[in-house]
């Protein structure tokens, strides 16, 4: 049924049902705001359909398959280990289905009414949601856009066939024999990764001097000794240029070094970023919605764009594209709308890449602090001569803490290795407190854990560690 003229009123309508839309819709809720969801697909949004959800549960199969047959170190083997790809995807779908069926959950415990369909802007309070059954229009007093991103597509390398995204990158119907990675950024590492581990015979082609641009170095490296260690090519420095397919494989024509080479493998996966879900039929420009020149949405400190009663969040607005910050953004801005003096602050976003080792970030750099103007002092302990580190089988990784010498304030942590993007929130919840090294020194950590390293690290910063021998 299709209704007429009449508006139907809410208080806060929110576009996009993914990580920073509903965390958004909840919030909102929460502080008794009558909250209309709509999202074109589905409830979840990107990540928790086909992003950071399925991707971490192959990531961790992948994981499964290769200790069951690199377990000799242990003093165990294993015999005739096979992978039924079916049910590795069944696996990762049925993940998907029990977290995208418990926020479909959360929405209608919080009294969230939810669309399925579209939105298009009529005017700045109004705006008409539809799908191929219906299409009411609602008036709002608020809204939240949360659109999200999807991948970029390079007109060298069109979608389809042996062309891939990260999206059907997921689904694929068989674990390649070869696969080609255009993209050497976390998501093509961790997609490239997983299917080295799977077998797969790997080419990943980056633009950049090292692979994970953006990470330091040190880290960068560990992760690319790791993959070529599971038989994978890294060519950095380099450009592609086109792909010609067949129906059975995928060649690619790339430049490195001043010179045209080519590779073929049964997919190429392109991952080169992503782009702001901020055109097409939403109307942004009906409204007259200030908008970069990257098509991303100008917000404030509290993610109130140029239309003071209309608020974006997430992949749409300048930072990172992670799902933890649009959650953060979404609760700011359903604050912000009730009054509430929230606003953004970005010095804590952690920056995690579910590689192998995993990395990540929060913080400043080392780079970073000195070019702030700190008296710089660091403290780096290693994960090879942790006790749970060593039993776990772990012979690569480290924490480092960058901090103030002056003051020993906590700037900044990196870390590389197993568990590393569980480990950082500490290090996040001493910069965000004021924390120094002496506080966390002075924590008691429990033994023998890798949480321990973080500690390490912090007597060593403060020059009298414990299970290092100091200079």
């Amino acid at each position: 049924m299709v209704v007429g003229d009449a508006s139907l009123d809410i208080d806060t309508l929110v576009i996009g049902a993914g990580p920073g839309g509903y965390v958004a819709a909840i919030r909102a809720a929460q502080l008794g705001q009558n909250v209309l969801v709509v999202d074109k697909q589905y409830v979840g949004g990107v990540c928790l359909n086909v992003g950071c959800i399925p991707s971490k549960a192959l990531i961790s199969a992948s994981h499964q398959y290769e200790s069951m047959t690199h377990a000799s170190s242990f003093g165990i083997t294993a015999g005739d280990v096979n992978v039924d790809w079916s049910k590795v995807q069944a696996f990762k779908d049925g993940v998907v289905k029990k977290l995208t069926g418990g926020v479909a959950t959360l929405l209608k415990a919080n009294k969230i009414q939810y669309f399925g369909g579209e939105v298009m802007f009529i005017n700045e309070n109004e705006a008409r949601v539809f799908n191929e059954h219906e299409a009411p229009r609602y008036r709002f007093k608020n809204c939240i856009i949360a659109t999200g991103s999807r991948p970029i597509e390079l007109k060298a390398f069109p979608f389809g066939g042996r062309i891939v995204s990260s999206t059907e990158a997921l689904s694929l119907p068989e674990i390649p024999k070869s696969l080609v990675v255009i993209g050497g950024g976390y998501i093509g590492i961790e997609l490239g990764q997983m299917y080295a581990r799977f077998g797969a015979k790997v080419t990943i082609i980056e633009g950049a001097d090292t692979i994970l641009p953006g990470f330091d170095t040190d880290m960068s490296s560990l992760v690319a000794r790791k993959l070529k260690g599971a038989g994978a090519e890294i060519v950095t420095g380099a450009q592609a240029k086109s792909a010609e397919q067949t129906d059975s494989s995928v060649t690619v024509t790339y430049t490195a070094g001043g010179e045209d080479k080519q590779v073929t493998a049964d997919y190429l996966l392109v991952t080169v970023g992503r782009r702001p879900n901020t055109d097409g039929e939403l109307g942004l420009d009906l409204i007259n919605m200030k908008l970069t020149d990257r098509g991303l949405i100008e917000i404030d400190e509290q993610c109130r764009t140029s239309i003071p009663h209309i608020y974006a969040i997430g992949d749409i607005t300048a930072g990172p594209a992670l799902a933890h910050k649009a959650m953060y953004e979404g609760k700011v801005a359903a604050e912000a709308i009730a009054g509430m003096p929230s606003v953004i602050d970005y010095k804590c976003i952690p920056l995690v890449v579910f590689s192998d080792p995993e990395c990540s970030s929060v913080g400043y750099n080392e780079k970073e602090a000195k070019e702030k103007g700190h008296n710089v002092k660091v403290g780096r302990f290693p994960f090879n001569i942790n006790g749970r580190a060593l039993s776990l089988g772990v012979n690569e990784g480290f924490v480092k803490i960058v901090s103030d010498a002056d003051t020993g304030l906590v700037l900044g942590a990196q870390i590389a290795g197993i568990e590393a993007s569980n480990m950082i929130a500490e290090l996040g919840l001493a910069i965000e407190m004021g924390a120094t090294l002496e506080d966390i020194a002075l924590t008691i950590h429990a033994h023998p854990t890798l949480g321990e390293i973080v500690l390490d690290a912090s007597e060593v910063a403060l020059g009298h560690p414990i299970h290092a021998i100091g200079k």
